[in-house]
């Protein structure tokens, strides 16, 4: 069976801001007292919940109050640095390379991740956009994908996922969809060819791998 859709991932993915989200992981480490960690262990730590993420690099429980302070901060030093964060390099090649139907789900909030499309020259290729509805990120995204898909009136079977997460290609299983993880976001390489899931190195040769899915 040829899947005739694709779904994409938004931060790690199609946008390239592994480093915006690094310091602003770090800022909110530091407001409580945290020690900072590097683009190569965050690539090989980072997991949703994020929240469990959180516990374990500030090596202490952290609750759904302070997990609430630390989210609103990371989200505020993530929206300074926005400004200068631009799509992967590839991105806009890749996205005109698949010949069906395209969607964007984002665990970015959706009120801004709608506009952001829009600035980034996206308007028009996606038959739809989501992101986040709640006013706090962190979650698993599996039920996200199934909800982005039954507004869609798509059926995972028919689906490809791109994204950059392990979280993504458990989405992805949850709903029968393939995958295929990108290794320039947040998560390592090892971790992902580790999973023995179609891995790419480039969002072009992702898309070319889809293809034959």
């Amino acid at each position: 069976m040829i899947r005739t859709h694709l779904v994409w991932d938004w931060n790690g993915t199609l946008l390239d801001d592994l480093a915006l989200v690094v310091s602003s992981t770090n800022a909110a480490f530091a407001a409580v007292g945290g020690r900072l960690v590097d683009s190569d262990e965050h690539r090989r730590q980072f997991r949703r919940p994020v929240a469990e993420f959180y516990a374990e690099m500030l090596g202490r429980a952290v609750d759904a109050e302070e997990f609430g302070r630390l989210d609103r901060i990371f989200h505020d030093a993530y929206r300074l640095g926005l400004t200068s964060t631009t799509l992967a390099a590839d991105a806009m090649t890749a996205l005109k390379s698949w010949p069906g139907g395209q969607s964007l789900l984002s665990m970015w909030f959706h009120r801004e991740l709608v506009p952001a499309v829009e600035t980034y020259g996206l308007a028009g290729l996606f038959t739809r956009v989501d992101g986040l509805q709640t006013e706090l990120g962190g979650d698993l995204k599996a039920g996200h994908l199934a909800r982005h898909l039954a507004e869609l009136e798509v059926a995972g079977d028919q689906v490809v996922l791109i994204g950059d997460s392990l979280d993504d290609a458990a989405a992805a299983a949850s709903v029968g969809a393939a995958v295929v993880l990108y290794t320039g976001g947040f998560t390592h390489p090892t971790r992902l060819r580790a999973s023995g899931l179609p891995v790419a190195d480039t969002l072009v040769d992702a898309v070319e791998i889809a293809k034959t899915l």
